[in-house]
This record gives C-alpha cells, structure tokens and sequence, in this order.
C-alpha cells in the first residue's frame, strides 16, 4: 500500500499561524499548561507534522491566578543551581506566585513539549505570558478560548 502522509512545509505552517488568548483565572495548572503546549505544537490541528513548527500562538492573561490542587501549594519547589559549590537554590511555590507567577506557567508548559531541541525552543517563544488582565498583543487579533 502507498503511503500517503502529507508533510506541512514551514512556509505553509507560517501562512495559517493564528493566536489564541487563554484566561489562567482558577484554572489547574497541569490541565491548563497541557491545553497551552497541544496549542504550541499545532497537536490541534489536522495539518500537525512533529518535525515542523505547525504550531499556533499563545496569550495567557491572570497568570497569578493558577491553581494547583492538594497539598502541592505547601510541598511544590523550583530549584536551580548557581555554578557554584554548594550553589542549589530552592524557591517554593507560594514564594514563586508572588514573585514569578509567570515563570510557575511557563515552567509547566516548558516541561510539556518536546526535549531541549530548536524545535521546542521555537515553540516555547510564541508563548507570552502576562500577569492581570492587560496584554500588548492586540495587533496579532488574538482568539479568546475558554476551556
């Protein structure tokens, strides 16, 4: 039998780009970063190619107000290492809301698309995350989506 899978080439993908607008107010954050890295890979579309960059843009607005579900507010931590002996810093989750809240999303998001490779940092740059409700991005006429 022929084999009759059509790859999207990266200018069509480019052609068909559009940019969706999601509101992270009370909405888990794994089932909502999910939803977002399925948006940046183009998994929604019937054109997705894994080894192209099919993928749509996102906006997220509230991003201080995610939710984690359980304990994991008290027990979830970041960690990163300056270099240094001796150098591991530990942040917690409640200290990384009220610092970073849009370093917690783009964390879960980055942790969802593919291994560190130039495909998943390009997807990872049509993210933008905002906190409150006010965003730059007007002029890409972004699609509001409520899931």
């Amino acid at each position: 039998m022929k084999n009759i899978t059509k790859f999207i080439s990266k200018e069509d993908a480019l052609k068909n780009r559009k940019c969706y607008l999601f509101d992270a107010t009370g909405k888990t954050l794994g089932r909502f970063a999910s939803e977002i890295a399925k948006i940046l890979r183009g998994k929604h579309k019937p054109s997705y190619t894994p080894n192209t960059d099919t993928g749509d843009a996102v906006i997220v607005i509230n991003a201080e107000k995610i939710k984690v579900t359980g304990a994991k507010a008290a027990r979830k931590v970041y960690t990163k290492h300056t270099g240094w002996l001796g150098g591991n810093r530990v942040t917690p989750y409640r200290v990384m809301l009220k610092k970073k809240p849009e370093f917690i999303l783009m964390h879960a998001v980055k942790g969802m698309l593919p291994v560190k490779k130039p495909l998943a940092r390009a997807q990872l740059k049509k993210l933008h995350i905002f906190i409150g409700e006010k965003h730059n991005m007007q002029a890409q006429k972004p699609i509001a989506v409520n899931i």
